[in-house]
């Protein structure tokens, strides 16, 4: 039950939740039975396509598959959490991209002795992460973490179920033909890839990235270190020991987890001209919103129907709140949602109901 409450949150309108609704107690009960009986098997997923930041593939696993994944997490993910390091950021409650920049922020002004040292950084992200993950990798990860052989096989059940088996696809195929091939994960072979969108492949992927975090902070000895799902940052005075490293984090996701860097994201250069992590960009005493991310703001309130716009106005204006400094991008998001009729506070972080 507690695993429905959680998986309806946000989610409760949604064609496959209603459906699960109408007959409650009967579907949970029946859910109960297959995974205490060992029958339980994934159902029917949809694909459908997003095109922002770029294209990629989106996966919705069946609503009552989503309440076992809920159900497995809830058993089995804060105890093998609480071995992750503080610098794992990412699908862990109280570590979002507001936890991971304040913490890169930190460890920089330490480094730097407030931004009196020089210090370079290199920022490195994984190529097609999502679609790459070796699941054989994974499996021998999990078989080490989880004890209980009931919670194992569950757990095994849904990481190799290969949802392209039984899928309907929700996007047309001119769409669908958006998405680079290398990135779909109906082109990669059956031990490859995890589905974007579950709540298991986002749990998946930091147990599959806790190998990396263990060796740069315990093999390397990295202590300024910060990891968002597959971006990471080491920081140094030295820019040849960044230069070291790179080459030894390139060797051991070979080696250990079968990954690779993107070479056009990976960034070596002073800290002084600024890190882009994870939507906002640290410099000498102060954090900005990406500028890519304020033109987006800026273009989608001209163009989100009224219905929705205070609510997409007052996401943006949460999202740019989050930067230190961040008046004069708030001050244009503001003018725009004036433009389209609807009042802002004073403090220029909520628009209202009624008009301006």
């Amino acid at each position: 039950m507690q695993a429905y409450l959680d998986c309806r949150r946000n989610k409760r309108s949604s064609r496959s939740a209603l459906a699960f609704e109408l007959n409650l107690e009967r579907n949970l009960m029946q859910l109960h039975t297959e995974l205490k009986t060992g029958t339980y098997r994934p159902g029917t997923s949809i694909c459908f396509v997003v095109t922002h930041p770029k294209p990629r593939e989106v996966w919705a696993a069946d609503f009552r598959d989503r309440i076992v994944h809920h159900f497995l997490y809830n058993h089995i993910g804060p105890r093998i959490e609480r071995s992750f390091i503080a610098d794992s950021c990412a699908c862990i409650k109280g570590r979002g991209t507001l936890y991971a920049v304040q913490r890169l922020e930190a460890k920089v002004r330490s480094i730097t002795q407030n931004w009196q040292r020089p210090t370079h950084y290199l920022k490195c992200d994984l190529a097609n992460f999502f679609v790459a993950i070796d699941k054989r990798v994974l499996q021998q990860q999990l078989a080490a973490r989880i004890e209980q052989p009931a919670w194992l096989a569950l757990a095994l059940l849904i990481l190799m179920h290969d949802p392209r088996e039984n899928y309907a696809l929700h996007s047309t195929p001119r769409l669908l033909n958006r998405v680079p091939q290398h990135k779909r994960l109906t082109a990669q072979p059956a031990h490859l890839g995890l589905p974007i969108g579950n709540l298991s492949s986002q749990f998946f992927a930091n147990v599959y990235l806790d190998a990396l975090d263990q060796f740069v902070k315990h093999q390397l000895r990295c202590k300024h270190y910060v990891r968002y799902v597959d971006d990471f940052v080491l920081l140094h005075e030295s820019p040849q020991q960044l230069n070291a490293w790179h080459k030894q984090i390139e060797a051991f996701l070979a080696d250990r987890l079968h990954a690779h860097l993107n070479p056009s994201k990976t960034i070596q250069q002073p800290v002084d001209r600024g890190i882009d992590f994870v939507g906002q960009v640290i410099r000498p005493w102060h954090r900005t919103t990406r500028s890519r991310t304020v033109k987006h703001a800026l273009r989608r309130i001209a163009t989100v129907p009224a219905a929705n716009l205070r609510e997409t106005a007052n996401s943006y204006f949460g999202l740019l709140t989050q930067s230190t400094h961040s008046h004069t991008d708030r001050r244009k998001l503001a003018k725009a949602v004036m433009l389209r009729g609807k009042a802002v506070n004073a403090a220029l972080t909520k628009t209202f109901k009624g008009a301006a």
